[in-house]
């Protein structure tokens, strides 16, 4: 199968970088209309940055007077709150999880029959033990600094999907926390 540009050297790994870039977009897309155009996802948006940004003011009241119980009740009571709503958040966003996963699901699949033996970029370096099962995978030969398809496609996916999150200023906001598996809670154990 010929693609445009398939004569240039680089055009297996431009072509997966290309398609990991839509594939970020459609994804972002479902999200939007699945999440955050809701009146729901802003409410709880709204109420997890007021939280953050009173619990920050109340602990940087705490630190230059003596801290009262009352105090210390206060900011435990809007620590819980502020964690109940990211919990919230997450569940809410966790949705659109399963219809993003599916789009990635496929896309992958129509990547690795397109590119099922082929090396698409050249690592810079040589990777050390599991790094280059991953980067190899599928490939014939034992070049190490040859990079398959699956590798690159992951890559672009994690830093495209993070950035364009930020771009479009869909980033969890500051104080979300660890969302559905919060850390435990020292002051508790």
């Amino acid at each position: 199968m010929a693609y445009p540009f398939s004569d240039f050297k680089y055009s297996d790994g431009l072509t997966v970088v290309g398609i990991s870039f839509c594939t970020a977009i459609v994804c972002e897309a479902i999200s939007w209309v699945l999440i955050y155009r809701t009146n729901s996802y802003k409410n709880l948006r709204s109420s997890i940055d007021k939280a953050s940004k009173k619990l920050e003011t109340m602990k940087t009241d705490s630190t230059k007077i003596n801290i009262k119980k009352s105090k210390t009740k206060k900011i435990d009571r809007v620590e819980t709150s502020l964690k109940e709503s990211s919990r919230d958040l997450s569940l809410f966003k966790f949705k659109s999880g399963g219809v993003v996963a599916l789009v990635l699901f496929v896309v992958f699949g129509l990547l690795n029959s397109l590119f099922e033996g082929k090396v698409v970029a050249k690592l810079p370096f040589q990777p050390f033990g599991l790094v280059m099962k991953m980067s190899h995978r599928g490939l014939q030969g034992n070049d190490p600094t040859d990079c398959s398809m699956a590798f690159l496609y992951f890559l672009c996916s994690i830093s495209i999907r993070t950035n364009l999150q930020k771009f479009l200023g869909f980033a969890p906001p500051r104080g979300a926390g660890a969302g559905l598996f919060p850390m435990p809670d020292p002051k508790t154990s």
